[in-house]
């Protein structure tokens, strides 16, 4: 008979998973070409699940600054027909989060889907980065909010 402990113990494995859950997700999506926007964002989403912990998912567009204008029309598009099915994944995630904290090792996978949620609402654009290239993003939007301000 199984104990509460020896379920809990096997809970990280779930992390693996939930990227390998996305990342299949965001393969067929993209082989269906319609929805490949949504389907790029996921790939890249279950890349990021995979080694959390020195990556961050950052939005394309401030990693280049001319994209077409066509693809942006249309995933955006995308991205407006996705957002009722953003909001079960988000709802299913959330509960994979409280249910990873009931356990001590859970709670490194659950801190890294929670911080994620935003990713999975909208995972249009969206590209997995290693940290320093984010907070390098991030720098240069502050240094431009500065000078804003200092003129």
């Amino acid at each position: 008979m199984r104990t509460l402990g020896n379920i809990l113990w096997h809970v990280p494995f779930l992390g693996f998973v939930t990227a390998a859950i996305y990342w299949l997700l965001g393969l067929l999506l993209t082989v269906l070409v319609v929805t490949a926007p949504i389907g790029l964002g996921l790939m890249e989403f279950g890349k990021f699940l995979l080694v959390p912990f020195g990556r961050a998912m950052v939005d394309n567009k401030n990693l280049k600054g001319d994209r077409n204008a066509a693809w942006q029309a249309y995933s955006t598009i995308i991205m407006i027909l996705y957002i009722p099915f953003g909001l079960v994944f988000v709802v299913i995630n959330a509960i994979q989060v409280v249910l990873l904290c009931l356990s001590i090792v859970g709670i490194p996978v659950a801190l890294v889907i929670a911080k994620s949620l935003g990713t999975v609402l909208n995972p249009v654009n969206k590209v997995c980065v290693p940290a320093a290239v984010a907070e390098e993003l991030e720098r240069r939007k502050g240094s431009a909010e500065v000078a804003k301000y200092v003129g």
